[in-house]
């Protein structure tokens, strides 16, 4: 049973992280990637507020100075998000790091136990933050 369990964990981790990662190269990108270029996925700061010739819309072009402002400043914020993403993964490498060579000692492995299990949960918040940031810069551009 525990084995089956296993199994299909592994199954359904690897269909996700290479279906994911195949689905992204046959999905055709659009014309405008190049405006919106992306270093390590983070948005560039003028995301939203470019025209088809990749040069800066006015702020009456976007709906007033406030929807200029916040487009701005949601990118920043999912900038940020997304950094602290990051900095959760390479804690979980760090936890497991310091896993490995407790060298059996019950409180470092509670220690490094500790540390994986709050950086996943960092992790999570801030994916689901991003997709926050996300909906809502969304909305202020419809």
């Amino acid at each position: 049973m525990k084995s089956t369990i296993k199994n299909w964990f592994a199954a359904i981790l690897f269909v996700t992280t290479m279906g994911g990662g195949m689905l992204a190269v046959a999905t055709p990108q659009p014309a405008l990637a190049a405006c919106d270029g992306r270093l390590l996925t983070l948005p560039p700061w003028y995301r939203g507020l470019t025209k088809a010739d990749c040069d800066l819309m006015s702020p009456t072009d976007v709906g007033g100075i406030s929807n200029y402002i916040w487009t701005i400043a949601l990118n920043i914020v999912e900038m940020i998000l997304q950094i602290v993403g990051y900095i959760s993964v390479a804690f979980i490498i760090f936890g497991g790091f310091k896993y490995m060579t407790s060298a059996g000692s019950p409180d470092g492995m509670v220690k490094a136990r500790k540390t994986i299990t709050n950086a996943i949960v960092g992790l999570l918040i801030s994916i689901f933050s991003v997709a926050i940031v996300n909906l809502v810069a969304g909305a202020i551009k419809s």
